[in-house]
Parts: C-alpha cells; structure tokens; sequence
C-alpha cells in the first residue's frame, strides 16, 4: 500500500510538471488550447502504449511462443501460480538470448504475456525459476504495464511541451525558457524512474508472498545480477532499451543505484527479501 501510494504521488507530480509546462506557453501564448493540447497528446500516446505494449516489447526480444509440450514444466508453474493468485495465466514466449531476465507486459491480465530469455531458464533452478514467474505474474495482476504505458507517454509529453516552451516566441524570459526546458524533462525522467523501481519493489513483495519463497526470489535476483555483467544487453539498440524497464533486472551492464535507474539495486532488493523472510518465519 505504501509503495502504490507513493506511485501515485509520483504521477500527481509528473502531471504537475506538465500542467506547469503548457500553464506558462498558454500565458505566453494568451491561449489555453495548448494544456488542452498536451493533455490530448497524453491520451493518445497512453492509449497507443498500452495496447501495443506485449507486441512491442515481444518483438524488441525477438521472442517466440513456448511450445507446451516442450516447456511443460514450465507451464505448469505458470498455471499453478495463476491459479494460486485467483487470475488468468499469461500467454508464454521465450527470447533467444543468453542474458538470463525475464519479463511480463499486455494491456490486461486476460490479455498478458510473460517472456523468459534462455539465459535464465539454463541459470535458475526450478525454486528460483518459480520465484522468478511469481514476480512476472504480480506484475500483470497488480496493473503495473498499465501504470509503465502511462509513466513513459506523459514523460514523452513532457519532453514535447519543454521543447516547445523552449522556442516560444511569445515568451520574453529566454533564460527561464532554456531553464524550464533543461530541467522539466529532467525532474520528469527522475520521477518516471521512481515509479518503475516502486512497482519493481511492490512485485518482489508480491511474488515472494504468492510464491511464500522470498529466499529463492533473493538468490535468483543474485544469480541474474552476475549473469547481466557476463551477458550485457547493448543500451544503444532502441528496441532492447524500450522494454528494459519491464525486465526483473536491468539488462545494461554497469552500477545501476543511481536516481535515473528503473531498477532498484539488487542488494537492496535482497536485503528486503530477507526481511520479508524473517517475517514469514524462515531464516536467510
């Protein structure tokens, strides 16, 4: 509750900016049809990004669907969990590639998928492979692509409306202009990067209560970490960078605990597994 409260926050906050952008070129401009404008813009851009969201992010990973009979113990964790959580199973695809990650994305949890790399199904063991598919599912079912498709379109608008305050014609402060044109699409990257590592901790919390296994969780997480630095994803290549945020672990190598990371640090992440842990009774 605390982690969704603060999600939410974080949005009132990324709309403030916008509103804040097109309030000051409609001032400039003696019009309001430009926070009309951007608004629309929102929607649209929303509306696009959460419909397409499982073709874009399957594509970008080139993945292809399981075959049931060749990943059957797959599918059948993936049904047990769903069915232990009281909601459909995600449709299952698997992307051929050697960096062990995974994620989940679709517009709904009657219309979700859920990708594993063959990195990670050859680097887990089944209790950590579980772990893992406990985490994707709390993704699909607590909304978070919904919530992802939203932070990205009003963070793209953001960057629109700051460009054009930018070089607007009407506005005489050309210094505030710049300013407000540098650091809007820079507070909004910063909250759209709080957001994700929100829902990233609320799925860990999640996942390890569905599973009632946090330990396999934390020890996956450890092995997915090394396997990253070994197996590095390129950040230049525009698709793998779209649906890196969807990934239980960032597929860039490198220290990622910075203010702009979607991923909160791994040993943070494990530090509160282990209290989840102790929590449920077991000892880390």
């Amino acid at each position: 509750m605390r982690n969704r409260t603060k999600t939410w926050f974080l949005f009132a906050l990324m709309l403030g900016i916008l509103v804040a952008i097109g309030g000051v070129i409609s001032a400039s401009s003696g019009s309001a049809i430009w926070i009309i404008l951007f608004t629309g813009i929102g929607l649209i851009s929303t509306a696009v990004m959460y419909w397409n969201s499982d073709k874009i992010a399957l594509r970008s990973m080139q993945a292809y669907a399981a075959d049931p009979q060749q990943f059957k113990g797959l599918y059948d964790m993936v049904h047990d969990l769903a069915q232990r959580a009281g909601e459909p199973a995600p449709r299952i695809y698997i992307s051929p590639t050697q960096q062990p990650n995974a994620f989940a994305t679709g517009r709904n949890p009657q219309n979700a998928a859920i990708c594993f790399t063959e990195g990670i199904m050859h680097l887990l063991d089944p209790r950590e492979l579980r772990a893992v598919t406990g985490h994707e599912l709390m993704h699909v079912y607590n909304r978070d692509i919904l919530t992802s498709s939203v932070a990205a379109a009003i963070g793209t608008v953001i960057q629109g409306a700051a460009y054009m305050l930018m070089f607007s014609r009407n506005n005489n402060n050309v210094l505030f202009s710049i300013l407000g044109a540098i650091l809007a699409p820079l507070a909004a990257g910063l909250v759209q990067a709080g957001i994700s590592r929100d829902r990233e901790t609320s799925a860990d919390h999640d996942g390890a209560r569905l599973t009632g296994d946090p330990l396999a969780l934390a020890s996956a997480l450890q092995k997915i970490s090394g396997g990253v630095q070994r197996h590095p994803m390129s950040s230049d290549d525009h698709r793998v960078k779209a649906a890196s945020h969807m990934m239980i672990a960032s597929p860039f190598a490198g220290k990622i605990k910075n203010w702009f990371s979607t991923h909160p640090a791994v040993e943070d992440r494990v530090d509160r597994l282990n209290q989840i842990a102790r929590d449920m009774g077991q000892q880390p």
